[in-house]
Formats: C-alpha cells, sequence, structure tokens
C-alpha cells in the first residue's frame, strides 16, 4: 500500500515565487475594499447637499452616520463566521450584492429616515467585505511577505476613500448627491460576475474540507504553474477538523487571552481614530483656524496612516510583530499628548498630526495583517471579523464623546492626554499578547475524520 505524501499550504506557498495569479487575487481584493471605502465614505461626500436640499442640521445627520458605523459592527459578526462556514468568495459576493443594492436604493430615498435605515443595511454589507478579503489576502501570501501584501491590499481602503472625494465633487456638481450612490451602488454590482468567475476559492479553506480536494488541485497549479503537487494529500497547516462553530475556535487552546486583549486593541485604536476623525477639525476651528487650513493639516493623518502601514508592514515582516506595533501605539501616545502643546503653531501641529496618522492608523493596518496570521483556518475571517467588530464599538463612541471630553475638559492639553490614555492601554495589551508568544498554544481538538 502506498501512502500518499503530505504537504501544508504554508509549504506549497513559501516554496513557490509570487505568481502573476496570486498577484490577481491581491489586485481583486485591493478593488473590493477600494468599492468599499468609496461606499463608507460616500455618506460624507453628499452629507453637505443632503442638508442643503432637505434643510437638516448637523445634528439631525447624526443618526445617518451612526446607522452606518453600526451596521458595519454587525455586519463584522454576522459575515466573519459565515465565510468559515461557507467560504469566503460566496461571502465576499453575498457581501458585494448587500451594500450594492443598498446604496442604489438609497440613491432614491425620500426621506432622512428612510436613508437612515439603508445606511444600516449598506453597513452589514460592508462590514462583511473588508475583514474576508484581509483574510483571503492572508491566505495567499507568503509568510515573509504576508504583512506588506496585506498592508497594500487594505490601503485600497484609503485610495477609495480619496478617489471618493474627487469623483463625488463632479458627480454632485452634475447629478446631484444620487449620482453619488448610485455610482456606489452600480460599481460592486457589476464587478460581482466578475469575482464569480476570476476571484478563487481560499486555499486554506478548501484545505479543511476534504471533499473540495480536486478545486484546491487545481488552484494550487494555477499559483506553482505545474503538477507537482499533484500527488500529495494537501493539508492548512494549522489545527483543523470539524468544530462546534468558529467563534468557539477564538477561545479555545489557549486562544482565549488573546482574542481578549486584541479586541482591546481594536477598541482602543478605532476608538481614538474615530474621536480624532470626528472632532479634530472642531478643535482647531476653535483655536482659530480657518476651514481650508483645518482641513489641510487634518489631511496630515491619513497621510501619515498610510505611509505608516508601508513603513510597519516592512518592519513587521523582518521584526517582532507585537513589538513593532506596541512600540507604534505607544509613540503615537505620546504624540497625541504633544498635539495639546503645539495646537497654536500650525507647523507643529501638521507635524505631529502626520505622526498621530503613522502610529495609529499604520498600527491599525498593520493590526489587519496581524491578526490575520493568529487564527487557525477554520476561524481565521471570524478572528479579523469580530476583532474589527469590537473596534467599531469604540469608534461608536468614540465619534459620541468627543464632544462631551471636549466640554468637560475645557482645554486641548487635558483633552489630548486623556485621548492619548487609549493608546498607551493598546501598547500594554500588545506587549501581553507578545509574551503569550512564548506560550505553546494547546491546539483545538481534532476529529478523527480530518483528514
Amino acid at each position: 500500500m502506498t501512502i500518499k505524501k503530505t504537504v501544508t499550504i504554508d509549504e506549497i506557498i513559501s516554496s513557490s515565487k509570487l505568481s502573476l495569479y496570486q498577484i490577481s487575487v491581491l489586485v481583486l481584493c485591493f478593488i473590493i475594499v477600494a468599492i468599499d471605502g468609496f461606499d463608507t465614505a460616500s455618506i460624507g461626500y453628499i452629507a453637505p447637499a443632503l442638508r442643503q436640499e432637505w434643510g437638516l442640521s448637523p445634528a439631525q445627520l447624526g443618526p445617518a452616520f451612526g446607522a452606518g458605523l453600526f451596521g458595519l459592527m454587525i455586519g463584522a459578526f454576522l459575515m466573519g463566521p459565515l465565510a468559515d462556514r461557507i467560504g469566503r468568495k460566496k461571502t465576499i459576493l453575498i457581501s458585494m450584492f448587500v451594500f450594492g443594492v443598498g446604496t442604489l436604493i438609497s440613491a432614491f430615498s425620500t426621506s432622512l429616515q428612510m436613508l437612515t435605515v439603508m445606511r444600516f443595511l449598506i453597513g452589514i454589507g460592508l462590514g462583511g467585505a473588508m475583514p474576508i478579503c484581509i483574510a483571503l489576502t492572508s491566505e495567499f501570501s507568503p509568510q515573509k511577505q504576508r504583512v506588506l501584501l496585506v498592508t497594500l491590499s487594505f490601503c485600497g481602503f484609503t485610495a477609495g476613500f480619496a478617489l471618493g472625494g474627487e469623483l463625488s465633487a463632479q458627480i454632485i456638481a452634475s447629478y446631484g448627491w444620487r449620482g453619488v450612490l448610485i455610482l456606489g451602488g452600480i460599481a460592486p454590482l457589476v464587478l460581482i460576475p466578475f469575482l464569480w468567475r476570476l476571484l478563487p476559492e481560499s486555499v486554506r479553506y478548501l484545505a479543511v474540507h476534504p471533499e473540495k480536494a480536486a478545486s484546491l488541485h487545481k488552484v494550487i497549479e494555477r499559483i506553482v504553474g505545474d503538477k507537482r503537487w499533484s500527488e500529495h494529500t494537501i493539508l492548512a497547516g494549522d489545527a483543523v477538523g470539524k468544530q462546534k462553530s468558529p467563534v468557539s475556535q477564538l477561545f479555545v487552546g489557549g486562544f482565549a487571552k488573546r482574542t481578549l486583549l486584541i479586541w482591546v486593541t481594536y477598541f482602543c485604536s478605532l476608538f481614538v481614530f474615530y474621536l480624532l476623525s470626528s472632532w479634530l477639525p472642531t478643535i482647531m476651528k476653535d483655536a482659530g483656524y480657518s476651514i481650508p487650513t483645518a482641513a489641510r493639516i487634518g489631511a496630515m493623518v491619513p497621510l501619515g496612516g498610510t505611509i505608516g502601514a508601508i513603513v510597519l508592514a516592512r518592519m513587521m515582516d523582518k521584526f517582532n510583530p507585537c513589538a513593532v506595533l506596541s512600540g507604534s501605539y505607544f509613540l503615537s501616545g505620546i504624540a497625541l499628548i504633544s498635539l495639546g502643546y503645539v495646537i497654536h503653531s500650525s507647523g507643529w501641529l501638521a507635524f505631529v498630526a502626520f505622526w498621530i496618522g503613522f502610529g495609529v492608523v499604520g498600527a491599525q493596518t498593520g493590526m489587519n495583517a496581524f491578526v490575520a496570521g493568529i487564527y487557525p483556518t477554520a476561524a481565521r475571517a471570524t478572528g479579523i471579523a469580530w476583532a474589527l467588530a469590537v473596534g467599531r464599538i469604540g469608534s461608536i463612541i468614540g465619534s459620541v464623546i468627543g464632544g462631551a471630553l471636549m466640554m468637560t475638559l475645557g482645554n486641548p492639553q487635558s483633552l489630548f492626554q486623556v485621548i492619548a490614555a487609549p493608546t498607551a492601554l493598546a501598547a500594554v495589551a500588545l506587549f501581553v499578547v507578545n509574551s503569550l508568544h512564548r506560550e505553546r498554544i494547546t491546539p483545538a481538538p481534532v476529529a478523527a475524520d480530518a483528514h
């Protein structure tokens, strides 16, 4: 009797050069996340036109913003486990359909209430697409380049966000705010047939389902360019088998502490980011800056975040990822404290804002890649999605309480000292996660017929 050889996905991908097929997967994920970024930001782009047409105050628009964030949170909670059960590809297509149709319908809203409901439904779709793309990108990337490639793919969100601003300005001028939403709805729906044809299922997802072995070998042949592994049994390379649920795997085999600490980090990170995004322009206006100057200075945060994401990704591929991310959050906390003392100097304010973006936004992007490598295949999409969902809770709280903190604390120095505290907590949480790396994780029970 001939014993069939076994090989893991990591061994196959790490022993092969990065192929055009893998790059095509990364590009498709980049496009998906870019459309996600455009749709996420669309409510902000059309807000001035909405206010003018419907006679709304800024406070009245609040529910529409909040509904979208709440939908993002629910979508992440729901779509992550679904992706681990039915596959990454199918769940991405479902997410694209949900937010495409939702955005298209929202273009014909006749009231703020209708728009608010649609933003919630759109958020559910958007909340699923991003974390699943992160998981898929991670699973097609070589170990040594994984963090960088996931980061570059995730930069599609920033690109969609930025490109959306320019497109929206032109569309609103010619077709009104509804034109922006029509474009935002049509784009994902047009992309769905191409994704169905070109986007492969996750190789790791296929590997943990023995009945999909034929499909797995076809994808592997596309990656390596030949049939060298056709006589091998291909394994995911981590704890697989029949599990009760993807969610349960976040808390078994030594993962519970890490999961909770990662959630703390995501909560703190997105709390700070959304608080700054929502209230920094107001703080600068109160400090005497004009709206154009405040906009230019505020743009230093995402600029720093984009550069920080790429730099930190390279560092994470070469050094201890936890140490890199923990140090980034710690230094961003120092920058936040400094912000209160340079608020009246535009040059220093722009400089410090850049480093806050570098530290907080860059580290948050790095966290997405880091978490993608922590959990086993059967729970990877759930792990990323639920971490982002907990982070969304922080984003909602941060965007809401900024005004109350401003009124309570009364001066920028005290305000930014308080805002810096969560970044310090994130740094400590990751420091503890790093110490847990030295502890051996006990694999979850594997069913006798797993392979």
